[in-house]
């Protein structure tokens, strides 16, 4: 649908091709009537219904992707748990089994990519070879039917893969939020030097796609941008989530049960922040706003398409869902840092602290050992 412009360009925010990026503009998808006046057609209120009611959002994310024969047989590996999971082919009946991932790249013939046989970096330095395989996680929300996810996820891999890239995919319900593995190759199966680029402007066109095949389904799916729905934190990283996951596992384990166990290692990245955060609180110096003006910036920019929205659609006649979009503009949570939100947390944890060695202490309190 063509995209009707309100107002100037946001100063930097323009996309490398000189278009500005529309993607916090809500009221711009709107069409032009007879008038000129700006009107919303009915896809446009039922995104906008979905968003204001807080439908379940759609996750599409990279999770990397092998560079090597040998990476990418092992990420087949793990995401058929070693050959207890069939994988589900762009040709052919599903493959089960430990030898299944070694099949599959043999039959993608990635030993024959042009990038395969750039050597490997040394240990430390980034890796600038080309992926041969993009790894690409569909998810939906806990209470999601798996099979309706993994109907979807079909649909869209035939749409936009088949007879072009290769692909595997396999369900996973181990987890409390189904979702669905898909590997695609990235070399183009007939058109030599041709490839699968995943830009940022890809990943939002597949979460829309997405969402619409999962409400085919008959589940309730949106996709907008964290910053329209009001979320301030980015998500984290899967080898962090991972790795944070773990430990909150370990840390809910009986303490005779953690005995004869390894704990997991800390996340470096969170330990890092963590240990910036102690100093700057310790020392009373250290910005703990650092970025916090620019995510004011782009609220301020959110809210400001929303009530233009709701303009728009109490001149339609929609003064109810008009209510709905100013309502939810109020309930926006407050824009807060990283640094801010675990400094938060910090103060909470020492508050309870000190409550309980005072409490310890009072006279009434129960002597430990009677």
């Amino acid at each position: 649908m063509p995209k009707q412009t309100l107002r100037l360009a946001r100063g930097s925010r323009r996309a490398t091709d000189g278009v500005r990026d529309m993607t916090l503009d809500i009221v711009s998808y709107g069409r032009r009537g007879p008038g000129g006046t700006l009107r919303f057609g009915a896809g446009e209120i039922a995104q906008i219904q979905r968003t204001v009611g807080r439908t379940p959002e759609v996750m599409v994310k990279v999770s990397g992707g092998g560079r090597d024969t040998g990476g990418g047989e092992a990420h087949l590996r793990y995401i058929s748990r070693h050959g207890k999971l069939p994988l589900e082919v762009d040709e052919g009946v599903p493959m089960q089994g430990r030898g299944a991932p070694r099949e599959i790249v043999t039959d993608w013939q990635l030993d024959l990519c042009r990038s395969q046989y750039k050597p490997k970096p040394a240990s430390g330095q980034k890796d600038t070879r080309a992926k041969l395989a993009h790894n690409i996680v569909l998810s939906m929300p806990v209470g999601t039917p798996p099979e309706k996810v993994l109907a979807a996820a079909r649909i869209f891999a035939r749409e936009n893969f088949a007879l072009q890239y290769r692909y595997a995919m396999v369900l996973h319900t181990d987890q409390a939020h189904p979702h669905v593995h898909l590997v695609v190759k990235c070399e183009h199966e007939f058109e030599p030097g041709e490839r699968l680029y995943i830009r940022k402007e890809t990943l939002r066109q597949w979460r829309e796609q997405f969402a619409a095949l999962m409400r085919e389904q008959g589940v309730a799916a949106n996709a907008t941008p964290r910053q329209v729905r009001g979320q301030v934190r980015k998500p984290q990283k899967d080898a962090i989530h991972h790795r944070l996951r773990a430990l909150r596992a370990f840390g809910q384990l009986p303490m005779s049960e953690r005995g004869g166990r390894r704990p997991p290692k800390t996340s470096t990245f969170m330990r890092a922040k963590l240990d910036g955060l102690l100093q700057a609180l310790q020392a009373r110096r250290g910005n703990l706003d650092a970025g916090k003006e620019a995510m004011q910036r782009t609220r301020q920019e959110v809210m400001t398409d929303w009530r233009a929205t709701a303009d728009v659609l109490r001149r339609q006649g929609q003064g109810e869902l008009a209510d709905r979009v100013e309502r939810f503009i109020a309930r926006m949570t407050a824009v807060q840092t990283d640094a801010q939100r675990m400094a938060e947390r910090w103060g909470e944890v020492e508050k309870n602290q000190v409550q309980a060695h005072a409490h310890a202490k009072s006279p009434g309190a129960p002597v430990r050992g009677r």
